[in-house]
């Protein structure tokens, strides 16, 4: 299905139809969600070279497809690039990377940001908490798991 999007994408721009940024957007989010993160990350590139600025959608999709495909270093590096771009993030772009810091059991991590999000004004909401308080409570499960079979 990402080829056939893909191939409808270049038919497109063959008949001279501009791509705008919900186009781009769809083909990012369809290809972090199919494991093409590569490909994803390239049409962001060829997204600004055509002139066309990614918005906190475009970019919270790519940061959450780097996390999910156990990219999270590059997540990160992607997500200070965005703080010192002076990207005006939101809630659920805190919430992505929140979450997978938390799937790498980066739990400090994860309440520091959570710190630096309000800080910047960007308030937590349910899903953040209950993000978090899930991974430290199957942490906690882990934990029990590990100290019982000993």
């Amino acid at each position: 299905m990402v080829d056939e999007a893909m191939s409808l994408f270049e038919e497109m721009k063959h008949k001279n139809m501009i791509p705008d940024i919900v186009t781009y957007t769809s083909l990012i989010d369809g290809l972090c969600k199919n494991h093409h993160l590569e490909r994803a990350i390239a049409l962001l590139k060829e997204m600004k070279e055509h002139g066309i600025q990614p918005d906190v959608y475009s970019y919270t999709i790519l940061l959450d497809g780097l996390c999910k495909g156990g990219r999270l270093e590059n997540a990160k590096e992607f997500f200070q690039h965005l703080l010192v771009k002076g990207c005006h993030l939101n809630v659920w772009t805190y919430n992505v990377m929140i979450n997978g810091l938390c799937k790498a059991g980066l739990f400090g991590e994860a309440m520091d940001l959570k710190s630096k999000m309000e800080g910047k004004g960007c308030m937590p909401n349910a899903i953040t908490f209950r993000t978090i308080i899930c991974a430290l409570s199957e942490k906690d499960e882990n934990d029990e798991r590990k100290f019982s079979e000993k």
